[in-house]
């Protein structure tokens, strides 16, 4: 397989990984919003964003502040 499909695989298997781990966990934002994760996006400029269950918007993973083992 060519480095590049080889590398994209990679990025899809984790970004699948991400999913299967976030979705349906309870998290804390930094900004105070609570909730469970309801879905994951992959996107170009901020890396993985989710929405949380009950609140409008998407936002970076890197705000997650908690979450539940």
């Amino acid at each position: 397989m060519p480095s590049a499909k080889r590398r994209a695989s990679k990025i899809l298997n984790e970004y699948g990984a991400a999913q299967a781990e976030l979705i349906g966990k309870a998290v804390v934002l930094t900004d105070g919003k609570a909730g469970t994760v309801e879905h994951v996006w992959l996107d170009e400029l901020h890396g993985l964003r989710i929405s949380i269950k009950g609140h409008d918007g998407r936002w970076p993973v890197s705000t997650v502040k908690i979450t539940e083992n």
